[in-house]
């Protein structure tokens, strides 16, 4: 049997948005042959399924200025035990955000120069707009064209890694 890279995609959502953003990323990935795609909340996800893969795509909503809490404990988790164990590996991040999302894809991308992992694409940052407690908690719908570059990104980063690009 032929071996093929892994492209490793955690997630963690609370209202939706960032789940159909990362779904979104493994629809694309799976159109490329010759590259298995693993999606895991980021509560089931660990250092060893870091290690298990070739590539990644770190989605997460923006909450209170940052990463969401269940993200961050997910690379607090993993941190040490992928340290200087999957530095160049290619990754990118898509980020769920009311208003902004740069300090989110700021916070994964300090944790990625930690592991010294190569970003292939900027942070894709959806911004749903939701401004009041009731509409940043309500379930969120994000736009086709918006998922459209979601999956645009999964597929772009499953082709470098099954060309061996990354």
């Amino acid at each position: 049997m032929a071996y093929l890279p892994t492209l490793l995609i955690v997630y963690h959502s609370l209202t939706g948005g960032t789940r159909q953003m990362a779904e979104a990323a493994c629809a694309g990935a799976r159109q490329e042959s010759g590259v298995a795609v693993r999606v895991l909340h980021a509560t089931r996800a660990s250092a060893q399924d870091l290690l298990d893969a070739q590539g990644y795509v770190f989605a997460t909503p923006e909450n209170l200025a940052a990463i969401s809490g269940l993200m961050k404990d997910f690379f607090d988790r993993s941190y040490y035990g992928a340290l200087d164990r999957i530095q160049g590996r290619p990754y990118a991040s898509l980020i769920c955000a009311g208003s902004d999302g740069h300090n989110a894809a700021r916070q994964i991308e300090r944790i990625a120069t930690g592991w010294r992992l190569k970003a292939v694409a900027e942070p894709l940052i959806v911004c749903t707009h939701a401004q009041t407690p009731q509409a940043i908690l309500a379930p969120k719908q994000i736009e086709q064209a918006e998922l459209q570059r979601c999956e645009e990104l999964g597929q772009s980063l499953a082709a470098g890694l099954a060309l061996g690009i990354f």
